[in-house]
Order: structure tokens, then sequence, then C-alpha cells
């Protein structure tokens, strides 16, 4: 029998008027499938991303990269006081209205189990997709791979800090984490855990030695960790395979 491939296409969806861009991944001849959004790092949705998603359709997922650049394009960020500045001036109301209608566009989809639709973020996408899962409706599971969990400096385009409204996650949450990180202090994961508990929320969190951010991006020798990126990535399956279905 032959391999079934997954379909890919750069798609478009609508907010309000305005015409978004993302990258689907699905397997054919499957409908009503579990649907997962992923968001990508400051930087932009790369075919490091894209790769992602076609690995969640291999795993019987529809899979859409939305692009959060889709009007003004990917930045060309070249130091980490440049990533600052542009986390500082993204209005995070205009990035969570997108991944709303990311959401109701997957629900459009024939292929799609409306009700069954998670999200996965990496680095900055890790923190929105944490938020939308906080502030957002309609999503089943959320994965953050080291998604801050504070904002480096409060703006009036951005919103509460994650650790400000984890009180109100409404779905089961993974959390995935290098001990080494420096954008992400143990002392705030432990925050977080412990708001998490006492709110009696779903969750797990794992935390890897040796591993500092972006751990899981092979397209970046200097911070890749393939034991822990392969590990992260069968716990990051399993649960949306328990919780979408």
């Amino acid at each position: 029998m032959a391999e079934i491939v997954p379909r890919t296409e750069e798609m478009t969806f609508v907010r309000e008027g305005e015409t978004l861009r993302g990258f689907g991944a699905w397997l054919p001849k499957h409908d009503r499938m579990p649907a997962v959004i992923v968001v990508h790092d400051v930087h932009g949705l790369s075919d490091h991303y894209r790769g992602i998603a076609h690995r969640l359709a291999d795993e019987g997922f529809f899979a859409f990269a939305v692009d959060l650049y889709s009007r003004e394009g990917a930045p060309r960020l070249r130091s980490p006081e440049e990533v600052q500045d542009w986390i500082k001036k993204l209005d995070d109301r205009r990035v969570l209205g997108d991944i709303d209608a990311a959401v109701r566009f997957l629900r459009s989809r024939i292929e799609v189990r409306g009700s069954s639709i998670g999200i996965i973020g990496f680095c900055l996408g890790g923190q929105y997709a944490f938020l939308a899962a906080c502030l957002g409706s309609g999503l089943a599971a959320c994965v953050s791979f080291y998604g801050m969990l504070r904002w480096r400096e409060k703006a009036p385009n951005k919103v509460e800090d994650p650790l400000e409204v984890a009180d109100r996650l409404s779905c089961p949450f993974l959390g995935l984490y290098g001990e080494e990180d420096p954008l992400i202090p143990r002392s705030d994961i432990k925050e977080l855990e412990a708001i998490l508990k006492r709110e009696g929320k779903q969750f797990k969190i794992k935390i890897y030695r040796n591993a500092g951010h972006a751990f899981f991006n092979d397209t970046r020798p200097d911070a890749y960790r393939p034991e822990a990126a392969r590990d992260a990535w069968r716990r990051c399956v399993d649960f949306f395979h328990e919780h979408l279905g």
C-alpha cells in the first residue's frame, strides 16, 4: 500500500476584511480530523515552522501555521536588542485577534472537527499560544515550547503577562522549557506551576537539563539539543492525541 503523503498549501484567511496568510498541511482522504494552529517565533513563518506543520500532519492533525506578519512581512532582527524592541512594538490584541480568526477559519474547513482545535507555539509564539488559551475561546489543548512568561517591558499595546492571566487557562496545557533558558527564569516556571495547581487546571510541565532557549530548533546548531527535542516532540504529539482525539 502506498504511503499517504500530507497535502500542503499556502492558504489565506480573512479577519475583519483583511486577508492574512498561513500554511496548511493535512492528510488527504480524512475528514473531521483534529487540528493544530502553529505559532512561529519572533522571526516569522520560516520553513522550520512549515516543517513542524508537516510533521503534525503526519501524525493525523490538520496543521495550520499562521503568519502573524502577513501585513508587514517578517522582520530582519540582527541583535537581541532589536528582538526586544520588535516584541515591545507588537500589538498583542492584533496577534490574539489573528489567532482567533485562524480558529474560525479552521472551523470552516470540512476536514476539521471544530471542537478539537489545539495550538502550539515556540518562543514568542509559545507566549502567544498560552495567552490565546487563557484569553481566547474554543481551544481544546495548548502546547508551549519555551514561551516566555513575562513581558520584558510593559507597553500600551501589551496585554497582561502570561503569569497574570494563567488562572484563566481554559484548556489542558503542556509547557516545555530548558533549564538553562535565560529568557525564562526557573522562578517564573515555579510560579506558573503554583498558579495552575491552585486553580485546579489540567497541565504538565517538563524542564530539560542542559537545554536552553530554542532547544527544539534544528536550524540553530548553537541552541538545538537533539535528545531533548525528540522527547519534547513525543510528549507534544501524545498530548495532542490525548486531548484532541
